[in-house]
């Protein structure tokens, strides 16, 4: 009879570590939650991210696990940011630009997870992938008035006096790139952390990019609230009145520009989730014990 219950009690055992090695290539779907902070760098921010004039923003995506470590990752996310060169480095500040803009993000990209995603509550990873993203730059001319900046042609974009200054599209492609950290609070829920950047393949997210183009010239074609959001030198006591000649520099074309995301996660899994609220479950469903 020990002989019996001893084969019946390895059976059973074999029985529960191959639930658990399927339970372990589950392969479902979850939603993740992102609430954080934007901020960005180039012309007017010169820095990586920093918590000084960040805004908030919010993000949704779904996942689904490929293998134990390698997860596929859609989503999108919504934030605002802003910069001025009031706040900028003393020698940028007599140029006295500013800009606000939205950005709306789509992503797709694969995340890596450090640990057995399987086998560890807390699991640090790294993802990477593309994006695409929609932004459109303004800011407040000398009334007050939001003024939307590329239609102006700030920098002569699209004017024939100007061949190389090419009018910038608002929807733009990037790399995305960055990592985290989430911990498993049961089998549906998971919170955690994640920072991530944008490489983008623009230097006009600020509008400011080149050089001044003549004054006259971007008058005539463009108007006096093209001028007057070209240059802000003479509203501000550190600044000069006197526009800058042609061919000044304005911005640094070289550099692109980035932003970036920081903020708290929520992954909630599908599957598991439905199944909570399922209820009337057989009673001769084979449950397995916990090691």
């Amino acid at each position: 009879m020990k002989i019996i219950k001893l084969a019946l009690g390895v059976l059973f055992s074999f029985y529960c570590s191959s639930s658990l090695q399927a339970q372990e290539l589950d392969k479902s779907i979850s939603l993740s939650l992102f609430t954080g902070l934007i901020n960005y760098q180039g012309d007017l921010q010169p820095s990586s991210f920093t918590f000084a004039h960040s805004n908030m923003a919010a993000g949704i995506s779904i996942r689904k696990p490929l293998t134990r470590r390698l997860t596929a990752r859609a989503g999108f996310n919504y934030g605002t940011i802003t910069a001025a060169d009031a706040w900028n480095r003393d020698y940028l500040k007599p140029r006295n630009l500013s800009f606000t803009t939205t950005i709306k993000e789509a992503y797709a990209g694969l995340e890596l997870s450090i640990l057995d995603m399987s086998a560890n509550r807390f699991n640090p990873y790294f993802y990477g992938g593309v994006a695409v993203f929609h932004f459109n730059p303004w800011a407040r001319d000398n009334s007050g008035t939001k003024t939307y900046l590329q239609p102006l042609g700030t920098e002569g974009q699209g004017l024939p006096q100007y061949p190389e200054q090419k009018v910038y599209q608002l929807t733009q492609l990037a790399l995305c790139f960055g990592g985290g950290a989430r911990y498993a609070i049961s089998d549906a829920f998971s919170i955690g952390f994640e920072f991530s950047q944008r490489k983008s393949f623009t230097d006009y997210i600020d509008d400011v990019s080149t050089i001044y183009v003549d004054r006259d010239v971007l008058l005539q074609a463009k108007g006096p609230k093209a001028v007057e959001m070209a240059y802000r030198g003479g509203q501000t006591p550190v600044g000069s009145p006197q526009y800058p000649a042609h061919g000044e520099q304005r911005g640094t074309a070289s550099e692109m520009d980035w932003y970036y995301f920081f903020g708290l996660t929520t992954d909630i899994k599908l599957n598991a989730l439905s199944g909570l609220f399922k209820k009337g479950r057989s009673v001769a469903n084979m449950r397995c014990p916990h090691f």
